[in-house]
């Protein structure tokens, strides 16, 4: 088991910018990613990074704008936001992959990732 838990939401304007950051209970050495759903929307993928490589993937609506990054030693994961847009706001979930992937690299399919923290909330105004 491995618990998660997210910090550093809150409420920004337009063009402002947040860091988030996801406390695991262990090094995993799997693939992490933060996750985010809006009210009455599916749960969609933001950014993942794989442990080893570094290596990251992120949603074209954040491409240029968000910064995943993963600090193994401290069993912690990052979300860099900035130049946020009201179509940001969110509740965003750090979530963590159950196995080794391999050359498949880290998906931003939510049903990939098996464990999930609990949420914290982004709210973006114009």
């Amino acid at each position: 088991q491995v618990q998660l838990v997210e910090s550093g939401g809150g409420s920004v304007q337009a063009g402002g910018s947040l860091r988030l950051s996801c406390a695991a209970s262990r090094y995993t050495g799997y693939c992490m990613g933060w996750f985010r759903q809006a009210p009455g929307k599916e749960r969609e993928g933001v950014a993942t990074i794989q442990s080893g490589s570094g290596r990251t993937y992120y949603a074209d609506s954040v491409k240029g704008r968000f910064t995943v990054s993963r600090d193994n030693a401290k069993n912690t994961l990052y979300l860099q936001m900035n130049s946020l847009k009201p179509e940001d706001s969110a509740m965003y979930y750090c979530a963590s992959d159950r196995m080794w992937r391999g050359s498949a690299g880290c998906s931003l399919e939510k049903g990939t990732y098996g464990y999930w923290g609990q949420g914290t909330q982004v709210t973006v105004s114009s």
